[in-house]
């Protein structure tokens, strides 16, 4: 199920998350939606929502990182 505006965000990605990162999430997710599509191409016995889960948070930890105040930052 991709995700068409930032409001459809999990509550874990919208209400933590600064916008930014939250596009980041968002553009990776569905991006990874369509990628994986396809069960061969994805490791294990993982559903492709897990997958694209998993690829949209990498995503969002290439630019920031959780800081001592429990709030998300660009590096």
């Amino acid at each position: 199920m991709p995700y068409r505006t930032l409001s459809e965000l999990p509550d874990a990605v919208r209400d933590h998350l600064p916008k930014h990162a939250q596009e980041i999430y968002k553009e990776a997710f569905n991006h990874a939606w369509d990628e994986y599509a396809d069960e061969d191409k994805r490791r294990g016995d993982e559903s492709r929502e897990e997958v694209a889960r998993k690829v949209a948070w990498s995503a969002v930890k290439q630019g920031y990182a959780k800081g001592d105040d429990d709030r998300w930052h660009a590096k």
